[in-house]
């Protein structure tokens, strides 16, 4: 029988989860076996730019906070796996979408975007979205094309009423 020692100790882990599930806007769970600890470190280290992190918590542990939040990932709770955890909506989830594409090795797997699961297609289009920065830029490119119209328009105008 396990000691009360240990158990308020896997509460108390069980409980971080579950914290870090609800305060994130991103999380994802990927699989992470082949990879070295210089390629997880690098991971880390592009996560925390976008204010991201990756913690590994035993399956177990991870199923019972799930099952506190009510979230069922039954199918994916096998296997070395791994939790990233994003304050971002978009910006973790492309950054490990893009390392998944440079490292065959890790394997995306399932995700909980704003409190709804998500498989792994839903994972792909947000990480197909342009970042905050590039969708100004494109509201931005879009609105000029008027500013730029209305500047020929007035032109032409106070040419016209010149030679009247």
């Amino acid at each position: 029988m396990a000691s009360q020692k240990v158990l308020n100790e896997k509460k108390a882990v069980v409980s971080e989860i579950t914290d870090k599930i609800k305060n994130s806007e991103s999380v994802i769970l990927f699989q992470y076996q082949g990879l070295t600890v210089a390629d997880l470190s690098v991971l880390r280290n592009k996560l925390r730019d976008v204010n991201a992190e990756v913690k590994i918590y035993k399956n177990t542990l991870l199923k019972r906070a799930l099952d506190d939040l009510n979230l069922n990932l039954e199918g994916f709770l096998e296997g070395p796996n791994a939790i990233l955890f994003g304050k971002d909506l978009l910006e973790p989830i492309k950054v490990i979408a893009d390392y998944a594409k440079e490292k065959e090795r890790l394997d995306i797997r399932v995700g909980i975007i704003s409190g709804d699961v998500a498989d792994i297609n839903t994972i792909r289009e947000y990480a197909s979205i342009p970042s905050r920065d590039g969708l100004l830029t494109m509201l931005a490119g879009g609105m000029i094309q008027y500013v730029r119209d209305l500047a020929i328009g007035l032109n032409l105008y106070a040419e016209q009423l010149e030679n009247n």
